[in-house]
């Protein structure tokens, strides 16, 4: 009967120790806006349909980790702005965007109190929320859902 033996180094032993096995893992930091990641359709109408197909066919916004990207009135390609910065407010989150170099346009914003740079958001419910003094996205906003 042939034998094979394995020589493990100490240090890999401690690998399979059930004591490391068992550490707790480091809490995960998760950026603030978090809960917003996904798509979102109303805003410039009444949201009507959330799930499915006919709703991410639909998308008005569509938010990221370092991206925002929204649908544009006049045109058909969704304008993208990086994000800056993100802060809880009482009621929602501010986000800070990336200024776009020179004059932009003012589809690049969202037509929110005059600054293409700075959107504000109001968390209605777990998959609603409004737009506060954005002229382009006068309607609230609904989660879309897979069926």
């Amino acid at each position: 009967m042939l034998r094979r033996r394995s020589l493990i180094p100490a240090g890999l032993g401690l690998l399979a120790s059930p004591a490391i096995a068992q550490a707790p893992a480091a809490p995960r930091q998760v950026p603030p806006h978090e809960w917003m990641f996904g798509t979102w359709t109303g805003g410039i109408f009444p949201a009507v349909e959330t799930e499915g197909a006919g709703c991410f066919g639909n998308a008005s916004l569509i938010v990221l980790r370092d991206v925002i990207l929204r649908v544009s009135s006049l045109d058909i390609a969704f304008r993208q702005r990086a994000i800056e910065t993100v802060a809880p407010t009482a009621d929602g989150l501010e986000f800070r965007l990336v200024p776009v170099p020179g004059r932009p346009l003012a589809e690049f914003g969202f037509g929110c109190d005059g600054n293409p740079d700075l959107l504000r958001v109001i968390r209605r419910g777990p998959d609603e929320i409004a737009l506060p003094g954005c002229s382009e996205f006068p309607s609230t906003l609904r989660r879309c859902r897979t069926s």
